[in-house]
């Protein structure tokens, strides 16, 4: 009998930082394998203290494999009381829909990093999906 691959799959994306005034960005991975989301984190390069009314929003959207959809799958609003720290994951809040977190082989997660308002900075770093396969 063939050797299985573990059951977990890690997707690891470096991001460069954006600055503020309005700017966004978003960055496309393929799911290699069915399955469902377990877990999403972002460690930055340097600490971020969150704000209210000018502030950024950390989502994962799963854009299905036409690239078309808008399901989401994780979001982190970085408001007033919400910070990171340098180096360290901080969690990013699953979808409280037990479908949203689904995904099949060859669905396309958008990691996005969005500004609200003029914006804060965001200081770059890495992003870490957890995705138990199903298959």
């Amino acid at each position: 009998m063939a050797e299985q691959a573990p059951r977990r799959h890690t997707i690891k994306i470096q991001v460069p930082a954006v600055t503020t005034v309005g700017n966004s960005a978003s960055y496309p991975v393929k799911v290699p394998e069915a399955g469902v989301v377990a877990g999403v984190s972002y460690a930055p390069t340097s600490a971020q203290s969150g704000a209210n009314t000018n502030s950024r929003t950390l989502n994962v959207i799963n854009k299905g494999q036409a690239g078309a959809g808008s399901t989401s799958v994780a979001s982190l609003a970085l408001v007033s009381g919400t910070n990171l720290a340098a180096f360290v994951p901080s969690t990013i809040t699953l979808s409280g829909t037990a479908a949203n977190l689904v995904v099949a082989a060859g669905d396309v997660l958008q990691v996005q990093s969005l500004s609200v308002g003029t914006g804060i900075a965001d200081p770059g770093g890495e992003f870490e999906i957890l995705i138990d396969r199903t298959a």
